[in-house]
């Protein structure tokens, strides 16, 4: 259990949204807890429901979608009672700032890349024009942008993709805030690039001393920046813990599968990858939603919903395979010994560097 204070809470958090008259049930009773400091890896596939339920955060839900049950807290404050743009204001981009997946979207093509870094400066720390305008190519220098004073009335299209990525970092913690939430930031980016960005957040975080939650689909970037990590299928989180717990003590075969698929792991020409697909957040899930793409499921898996089963107080996953009835499968035979694999990659890179 982590000393530190709450920062941020979601408890028993449904959203749902209204499409063509259908209720789509995107988030299912998640409940979790953001420490003061700490980073938090929401880890899953693309559909699973990451980015909706951290925009529950921020009140940018879709206008169709709504938050059906539960609450979440940031403080004193309780976030689902905020309804209006005014009142969120002094949450989203303040309190709680995000950095999306593609800066192109981010950046106004036709503003100058200080000017977007400034205006924040003066809406939140409430600075005058030459003041943020100081402050701005202070935190251009930071994240690594070369000849920031000169750069600073350049536009957006003459960055780099990853200056880009680097600028939106900036805007992002140009207003101080408290939760820096990054919506998988290095997908559109190359490896080399990545990297750099992954540092670069480490050492801002340490820095500036913000708590962080961290989106993404590949758990290799995880096993760099997490201190938690919660597993997310199908709207909700079916197995949480340290970086460790998950990677080298995880009991969900969701995250077998997502651990065996690391690229990293690969012996052959050949990727390992989840079959089927998964199931319609249309329809009322019944049993554990991974059944029907779990290779060795058991009958209960398709009847009833798992309950929370404690591995460890740091640690517990949503599988029947941890009921003491259940029988003892061994993981996937890719990821036995994973830990001496890791470090053999690490030592590896290492000895390439």
């Amino acid at each position: 259990m982590s000393n530190k204070k709450i920062i941020l809470s979601a408890k028993d958090v449904s959203v749902e949204f209204q499409v063509r008259k259908r209720t789509l049930r995107a988030i299912r009773n998640i409940s979790i807890d953001l420490h003061e400091g700490e980073t938090l890896a929401l880890v899953g596939e693309s559909g699973s429901g990451k980015s909706v339920f951290t925009k529950v955060f921020t009140g940018m839900l879709e206008a169709n979608g709504s938050v059906a049950t539960g609450e979440v807290t940031y403080g004193d404050v309780n976030l689902t009672n905020l309804k209006t743009n005014a009142e969120w204001e002094k949450i989203r981009g303040g309190e709680i700032s995000t950095v999306f997946q593609d800066p192109m979207t981010s950046l106004n093509p036709i503003k100058t890349i200080g000017s977007q870094i400034s205006e924040t400066i003066i809406k939140h720390q409430k600075k005058t024009k030459e003041e943020a305008k100081e402050i701005a190519i202070d935190l251009m220098n930071r994240v690594g942008i070369p000849e920031a004073d000169k750069r600073y009335d350049e536009y957006p299209f003459q960055y780099s993709g990853g200056m880009r990525q680097r600028i939106v970092i900036a805007i992002a913690l140009s207003s101080r805030p408290k939760v820096l939430i990054c919506d998988e930031p290095t997908t559109a980016l190359d490896v080399t690039i990545q990297a750099q960005i992954i540092a670069l957040l480490k050492e801002l975080k340490k820095e500036y001393g913000f708590a962080m939650i961290f989106i993404t689909h590949d758990l290799g970037v995880v096993a760099s920046i997490a201190d938690k990590v919660a597993v997310m299928y199908s709207g909700e989180i079916i197995e949480y813990g340290s970086v460790e717990d998950i990677f080298y003590d995880s009991r969900h075969p969701y995250t077998w599968a997502l651990l065996s698929s690391l690229p990293q792991l690969a012996t052959t020409d050949k990727l390992y990858s989840i079959a089927g697909t998964p199931p319609s957040l249309y329809s009322e899930i019944k049993g554990d939603a991974f059944a029907p793409r779990n290779p060795q499921p058991m009958a209960i898996d398709f009847v009833k919903l798992p309950p929370k089963f404690a591995v460890s107080d740091t640690h517990w996953a949503k599988t029947w395979l941890l009921d003491e009835r259940a029988p003892k499968l061994a993981k996937p035979e890719g990821i036995q010994g994973l830990h001496e694999k890791m470090m053999a990659l690490y030592v590896k890179e290492g000895g390439a560097s």
